[in-house]
């Protein structure tokens, strides 16, 4: 979806719209981009971030998410007293928050704008058990959050993200993705469960960034570490992308994951 910089109502709209549509076609679970509310990184933080879970932006998408009997993981800009955080939420087809996320592994360029996150968790529901990380969480060394996630016995890892590039940025030279199936990929094939990420576009018109581009490129990747589907690529490349998930057993808890890896 697009986000536009600062303009929290439009882009709240605009993530209403792709729910209601989602639900529509018969999607269980939608998953939203990174600081959808007000853009990755922009000023506007400071002054328009809100509260998680009853402030404005939450409490829209929670009462969408109730209205489309649907499960709702969204990035959000939050304000906890005087700090702000680059979050996410993943609410139940209640409307009930059931986790809240802050992201762990923020760029350098986002620490004057960020807070630091310090937790991961997962929530147990009827469809499975999610984990949700954030952009480059996926990426912190090692993929320790994403390994992490899978030790707490996530069968789906949800992270919304800002996928961004120059300007200039040629596709056709330097297909963009590299960096998120490098991450993913092991990730999802080592504790056999499923990934998704979702990326905004649109162009970075404030902040450390501006003049970059959100280019979408939105990523699921199975349970065999292959990739299932990548969206288009482009600032205006706007689309919801479907898959069907069948999750599968767990093989391994604790440290039954080293004792099956030493036999792979």
């Amino acid at each position: 979806m697009l986000v536009e910089g600062g303009r929290k109502e439009a882009n709240l709209r605009r993530a209403l719209e792709r729910i209601n549509e989602a639900a529509g076609h018969g999607a269980q679970v939608v998953v939203l981009p990174e600081a959808l509310t007000l853009g990755w990184t922009h000023p506007s933080a400071s002054s328009d971030a809100d509260e998680i879970p009853d402030g404005f932006s939450c409490a829209k998408l929670r009462d969408a998410a109730r209205r489309n009997r649907v499960y709702v993981c969204a990035g959000l800009i939050e304000r906890a007293g005087e700090t702000v955080f680059n979050a996410a939420v993943l609410i139940d087809p209640q409307g009930e928050v059931i986790l809240h996320h802050r992201k762990l592994n923020e760029l350098e360029i986002g620490h004057e704008f960020y807070a630091q996150g310090d937790r991961l968790g997962v929530a147990q529901t009827p469809l499975g058990t999610f984990g949700v990380m954030i952009c480059a969480d996926a990426f912190a060394r090692g993929q320790i959050v994403g390994r992490a996630l899978g030790l707490m016995g996530a069968d789906i890892i949800l992270s919304p993200c800002a996928w961004a590039v120059p300007e200039d940025h040629d596709n056709t030279k330097e297909p963009y993705g590299r960096l998120w199936l490098d991450n993913y990929c092991p990730v999802a094939r080592d504790f056999r469960l499923w990934i998704a990420g979702a990326s905004n576009v649109g162009w970075l018109t404030d902040g450390p960034w501006k003049g970059r581009k959100c280019i979408g490129c939105s990523l699921v990747i199975g349970p065999d570490g292959r990739q299932i589907l990548m969206g288009p690529y482009g600032h205006a490349a706007d689309t919801i992308l479907y898959a069907d998930i069948e999750l599968e057993p767990r093989p391994a808890r604790g440290d039954g994951w080293e004792r099956m890896w030493s036999k792979a």
